[in-house]
């Protein structure tokens, strides 16, 4: 019963093989090698749309990366206060961005609202004695389980762009959010108004495999160089290009990603019929929850994998004694495990 984190999933057995089968003979290093380039076609391709593409092995070098190269040292970015690159990366992208400042924005559901931007973009004194907005920053799910509508993406991407910031997405659950929508690629990014994106593949099943994608090639000058100075130009490039062919390969990460929201949404209804309702809609692949206190311990006892969550994360009311959690799950999740969880959780 391990719904720590969809990381905590093996390597689909597919990317091992794709792998396996990369690792013959010599190709040339640093991404120069064939499958490197058909990589970068491939996620092309998927999106519609002439594209600069940067392999890179981890979700926190895409958003950190990507991020320093769209806003200027002197720049902020407008994030939701609960965002992975404003609470899990470490300052990351502050310190790629040479002192960029994230500004961290409230939303219900893990959700920015236009209003919200607005009046951040009302806030401060302007140049030269604050930070200037610079980047808009949406995590596609977010981290509240949720996944914003095209609409919502495009409201948000328009107002950026009329106040002269550009738009960058963390799609490290990319394809949960896609599977949810069931809208292409392309309607869920640059159609709406995207111009940079993070594209994850490790927690949809890959062992170490992200990517840069820059809708507006020209906008990428430079890219390559920020990525070795960062210390993400892998040597060996090609196993990395190897997992994104395989993931991509005859719709499979989609596939993937439509495993994982059916164990969510499976969970979501086993907990909701036990009583135990989740603070959002279940939108993704993951479930927040406040769990009684008995509940939890019965879990915790039989070996069960969940994080507690902070408190303050949660909406209003949650009993003092019960256990604000997150639950996510993968697509190697079992529907035994989801059963047996939820049959724990009521105490049956």
């Amino acid at each position: 019963m391990n719904f720590a984190s969809d990381n905590a999933a093996g390597v689909v057995p597919a990317i091992l093989k794709a792998i396996a089968e990369a690792d013959s003979g010599f190709a040339i290093a640093y991404g120069n090698d064939d499958l490197t380039r058909r990589a970068e076609r491939r996620i092309a391709d998927l999106f519609e749309h002439e594209a600069a593409v940067f392999l890179v092995p981890t979700g926190t070098a895409a958003n950190a990366l990507a991020i320093a190269h769209l806003s200027p040292p002197w720049g902020a970015v407008l994030c939701h206060a609960e965002s992975h690159i404003a609470t899990d990366e470490a300052g990351a992208p502050e310190f790629f961005g040479g002192g960029l400042k994230l500004v961290g924005l409230p939303g219900e559901a893990g959700k920015i609202t236009p209003a919200i931007v607005e009046e951040a973009l009302g806030r401060g004194r302007g140049a030269p004695h604050a930070v200037l907005p610079s980047l808009l920053s949406l995590t596609q799910s977010t981290e509240a389980g949720t996944v914003y509508t095209n609409a919502e993406v495009a409201a948000l991407a328009a107002l950026a762009h009329a106040r002269g910031l550009s738009v960058h997405m963390d799609g490290a659950r990319f394809a949960n959010a896609v599977a949810a929508l069931g809208c292409t690629p392309a309607e869920a990014t640059w159609k709406a108004g995207v111009d940079v994106l993070s594209f994850g593949a490790t927690k949809g099943g890959a062992l170490a495999a992200e990517a840069v994608v820059f809708f507006d090639p020209a906008r990428a000058a430079g890219m390559a160089s920020r990525r070795k100075r960062g210390g993400h130009l892998v040597s060996k490039h090609r196993y990395i290009a190897a997992q994104m062919l395989a993931y991509l390969d005859d719709g499979l990460w989609l596939d993937l990603a439509r495993r994982a929201n059916a164990a969510a949404a499976r969970l979501a209804a086993r907990l909701g019929a036990a009583g135990i309702h989740p603070a959002w809609p279940v939108q993704a692949n993951e479930i927040f929850v406040a769990l009684p206190p008995d509940a939890d311990a019965r879990l915790r006892a039989a070996g069960a994998q969940y994080y507690p969550w902070p408190r303050e994360a949660f909406p209003e009311g949650v009993p003092a004694d019960y256990k604000p959690s997150r639950l996510v799950t993968s697509y190697a999740t079992a529907d035994a495990d989801v059963d047996r969880f939820a049959a724990l959780a009521q105490g049956s």
